[in-house]
């Protein structure tokens, strides 16, 4: 493709050289040039791409795009000057791929819990209702039944692009996809076209990033601010601030609520281990995924699907078929105790699977709940998720969850730290994970319930920078099988 081409909507100060070349590939990692390749410089938060314009100049770069120009030109390179480097890879790799978004149906997904869950499930949703779907998402990105493994919650412009590009020639007609504050923040959405946003909640999290809760708010609210007004934003309405993040939104804007006078309306009428029974819109529905949070999530699904065309008959049918997500309080049960394991890994997520739980279970039942904290993270959260958890658990296990380069021991400190006497006394800590989902097996009698809170889907630990297989579920399954033995 000619560079002319791919600079459409590109914010340019000015151009050196060539602007007729012909680009054969982009990239913003200076390992991966290629011959005849274009290369945008980024300023990161640890490395500065500038640094290694030469080098991909060696490699074959015929264009670089960046912020700041060498000194000293090469005359045979293009170079393009640009206002935002992170700004301008999103409109060159969507024109790259010749603006898939704008051929599929792009529905975004933000909050800080839910994400995952509303995104998988409507591509559940979806695929039911016999329509050719892709997904984004933490868990997998998916096209059609093709799954191609996920590194972010929102990969980079130039991986949404190629992904959203595969789905268009796969004949996708929708595209559903988790939008991180990170990447909002880091303008990987740029260039992209959205159908529709949708907001399920915001709470303190990330804020080792974005330094403040204000800014993390503000982060999020940025990708309503991006929606076009031909596109619309489905929005939480008992979410407090909920009318914050439409204020300058060109959308459409609908709302759907448990407790507010809302455009969709859900009341939990059941609520059992084995599913709810919900009422949306004055229409009666059983579903098999469990607790408040859940219809919050149906909701937004039937609410989402409903102002994208499909019939409430239709969706009825497909929402009760709809199965747990992985990770997602999902639960096994081994000799009479029951085990669930959920991503739950921020105060307010933690507090809603504990209160869910909790809902649903008889008194005589113990919970006992094993949690850990991530490493190289928010430690504002740690001392906050240890007190919730022994405030609505009967007993609780502190352990490692990721530790990445901190000491687990010291983090481990620092939940202890938000305990008084009185709740340590509920306390194990047990720093290897293994250990503890073992030691809190041993402590379930017949009938009680265990909660291992942290990693959900996650198949590994991070520590010292090395991933090593760990799986949740897994070891629930070992642990009870070996004492049934």
């Amino acid at each position: 493709m000619r560079l002319r081409e791919l600079l459409y909507k590109v914010n340019i100060i000015k151009i050196c050289g060539n602007n007729d070349v012909e680009v054969l590939d982009i990239n913003f990692d200076s390992r991966k040039i290629k011959q005849g390749g274009l290369f945008v410089a980024i300023k990161g938060e640890n490395v500065d791409s500038h640094n290694y314009i030469q080098d991909t100049i060696l490699k074959g770069a015929r264009v670089i795009v960046a912020e700041i120009l060498p000194n000293i030109l090469d005359e045979n390179i293009t170079y393009v000057q640009v206002k935002n480097s992170k700004q301008a890879l999103g409109f060159i790799a969507s024109s790259f791929y010749k603006h898939p978004s704008e051929k599929i149906k792009l529905i975004g997904v933000t909050g800080t819990n839910g994400k995952t869950t509303i995104v998988t499930l409507l591509y559940q949703l979806f695929s039911l209702l016999k329509v050719k779907v892709g997904m984004l998402s933490t868990i997998e990105n998916k096209i059609e039944d093709t799954v191609i493994p996920s590194t972010h919650t929102t990969p980079d412009a130039l991986q949404i692009n190629y992904l959203l590009h595969k789905m268009v020639k796969a004949g996708c007609e929708y595209c559903f996809m988790e939008v991180s504050s990170h990447s909002v923040s880091q303008q990987r959405i740029s260039g992209l076209h959205f159908t529709a946003g949708i907001f399920s909640n915001i709470t303190k999290d990330h804020l080792d990033y974005h330094k403040t809760f204000d800014q993390y708010i503000e982060a999020k609210k940025m990708f309503f601010d991006f929606l076009s007004e031909d596109a619309f934003a489905m929005i939480n309405l008992d979410d407090k601030n909920a009318s914050k993040m439409i204020e300058h939104t060109q959308a459409k804007c609908f709302s759907y609520s448990l407790k507010s006078a809302s455009d969709y309306k859900c009341k939990i009428l059941e609520n059992q281990f084995d599913g709810m029974l919900l009422n949306i819109n004055n229409l009666d529905i059983w579903v098999k995924l469990i607790g408040r949070f859940n219809a919050y999530n149906i909701l937004a699904l039937y609410a989402t699907a409903i102002e994208l065309g499909f019939s409430e008959h239709d969706l009825l049918t497909a929402l009760s078929m709809l199965d747990t997500v992985k990770g997602r309080f999902e639960c096994v049960q081994f000799s009479g105790v029951k085990a669930i394991v959920d991503y739950a890994h921020t105060e307010d997520a933690l507090k809603n699977v504990l209160m869910t739980i909790n809902d649903i279970r008889k008194q005589k039942e113990s919970l006992i709940t094993v949690l850990g904290c991530g490493g190289d993270r928010d430690k504002q959260k740690r001392p906050l998720m240890s007190a919730i958890a022994c405030k609505l658990s009967d007993q609780v296990i502190i352990t490692s969850d990721n530790p990445r380069s901190e000491d687990p021991e010291s983090i481990i400190q620092d939940m202890l730290n938000g305990l008084d006497l009185q709740q340590k006394k509920k306390v194990l800590t047990i720093t290897d994970r293994r250990q503890a989902i073992r030691a809190a097996c041993k402590l379930a009698k017949s009938h009680d319930i265990i909660l291992v809170a942290g990693k959900g889907h996650e198949k590994y630990q991070e520590i010292k920078g090395v991933k090593i297989p760990f799986d949740d579920l897994k070891e629930l399954e070992y642990t009870f099988n070996l004492n049934t033995q």
